[in-house]
């Protein structure tokens, strides 16, 4: 056996940063990142880089014919959830038509397709969750995820997966967007009063094992559904408080407020969280603890 080649869809995203830093000087893998417009990784030979839209079907198909993957691993998302809701022609081509088109090329080279998701397919009414609960999403987002989800689950493609995770942090070099820890961080050191919900529970999930989970899903050629998140369940609120105490950070600014007083367009669940004993018996999944996480982070903010 020879190696696996690997390909990444939205590599200049913060999981997709991270997939290639883990995946460019692994021995059981070639990687291929792909994204829109230029690379915005340093570390990337530019040999490894494709610039590629995977709303259009045409391009898609000839990139996965040339190359021929034998994974695929689809990071590219809208992922503002308010966004979504407004932008809902936008969110359907990225989130579900370029999901389709993907699969119909990854079935044509019988490519391994793992399919990034999120805890937004769920209503967040019963959480925490494992891979058997039943999807009843609330947002458009979480919509246009459980119809890519379905696409792919009834679609003829063998080898396929689905990774489900929830709210995402971490840094690298270059990143188009934040997210809340950064945010609550930059928030917190500027000493202004900041409103932070209390009323929503989740998981909040280190990028860096999140790449792994991928990593292993594609290294085990391991099927189906499996939820990659953090350990710990918290609140919004829980977790600003987290990062204020960590960082040293007067915490005393914060207000607690509920999510119906914000007039976001788009509904969040309550409660999610997940149920990741299968990720950690079946792949050996070993995410850091919240606070292990932040230790991380403030040394790669220290490094940049």
């Amino acid at each position: 056996m020879g190696r696996k080649t690997i390909l990444i869809t939205g590599s200049n995203g913060l999981l997709g940063q991270k997939l290639i830093s883990q995946l460019k000087d692994t021995e059981i893998f070639n990687l291929i990142a792909t994204s829109l417009g230029a690379n915005r990784n340093e570390e990337l030979p530019i040999r490894n880089y494709h610039s590629l839209d995977i709303t259009r079907p045409f391009e898609v198909k000839k990139l996965f014919q040339s190359l021929k993957p034998d994974v695929v691993i689809n990071t590219a998302a809208m992922t503002n959830v308010d966004a979504c809701e407004s932008s809902k022609e936008a969110c359907w081509e990225l989130n579900v038509m370029a999901v389709k088109h993907l699969v119909e090329a990854c079935a044509d080279i019988n490519a391994h397709l793992i399919q990034l998701s999120t805890d937004f397919v769920f209503d967040g009414e019963d959480g925490p969750y494992d891979e058997s609960a039943q999807p009843n999403p609330i947002s458009y987002y979480g919509e246009s995820k459980w119809a890519a989800e379905k696409i792919i689950q009834k679609s003829n493609l063998k080898k396929w997966s689905i990774a489900r995770t929830i709210i995402l942090y971490g840094y690298t070099e270059g990143m188009s967007r934040s997210n809340v820890v950064l945010w609550a961080k930059e928030a917190l050191e500027k000493g202004e009063p900041i409103n932070v919900v209390d009323d929503q529970f989740r998981s909040p999930t280190w990028a860096d094992d999140l790449a792994d989970g991928c990593i292993r899903i594609a290294a085990q050629n391991a099927l189906g559904i499996y939820h990659l998140s953090g350990k710990e369940t918290m609140s919004i609120l829980e977790l600003v408080f987290k990062v204020g105490e960590f960082f040293k950070l007067d915490t005393s600014m914060i207000n607690p407020i509920k999510s119906n007083t914000l007039g976001q367009a788009a509904k969040r669940p309550p409660r999610t969280g997940f149920n990741i004993s299968k990720a950690i018996n079946k792949l050996g999944y070993k995410p850091k603890s919240f606070i292990e996480g932040l230790k991380l982070l403030n040394q790669q903010l220290a490094s940049k």
